[in-house]
């Protein structure tokens, strides 16, 4: 059903999945996971390694979940699934099973759970995590539009260790 590739042979545009498609992050195991929309990432290299960072509000219930392992994965999925974001980006799975309300098949097979309806897949081992703080920001807009809340984004780093494509 997958196969495994290389980041570097991806042939899809690298930017596009996550700002357009949306993307979930997972984390968490068998026994106990979450996952969320994420449209704030990037892929690319850093300390030597591919790498891709994700950004996650401190509210969110995935964050715990990230915090507390060491591999989350990424996934994008088809067109015909992108309902998933509107409740996996709006719902807390604090409140729900948001694999069981959007009829996706968990996978355990890897160091992190992710989704058998994916069409793409990156298995990332944490590396590192930041916090963006008001103090760091050289556009004034970026307080104002994004963190009138105070809900900063977290910054998870995670070693890009492997990319499954649907066959």
């Amino acid at each position: 059903m997958f196969k495994e590739i290389k980041i570097t042979d991806l042939k899809e545009n690298t930017v596009d999945p996550i700002k357009n498609q949306w993307a979930l992050v997972t984390a968490g195991d068998k026994d106990s996971f979450n996952t969320m929309t994420v449209s704030w990432g990037s892929v690319g290299e850093l300390w030597g390694r591919d790498v891709v960072t994700v950004y996650i509000r401190e509210s969110r219930y995935t964050n715990e979940f990230v915090d507390n392992s060491d591999y989350f994965t990424l996934s994008v999925y088809p067109e015909e699934l992108k309902g998933i974001h509107s409740v996996c980006g709006s719902k807390s799975g604090r409140d729900i099973d948001k694999a069981k309300e959007c009829k996706l098949t968990p996978v355990f097979g890897e160091n992190a759970p992710y989704f058998e309806e994916a069409k793409l897949v990156v298995i990332c081992k944490k590396a590192a995590k930041s916090k963006f703080d008001k103090s760091q920001f050289t556009d004034g807009e970026i307080e104002e539009k994004w963190y009138s809340d105070n809900d900063y984004h977290y910054i998870y780093y995670g070693y890009i260790e492997k990319v499954l494509v649907r066959e």
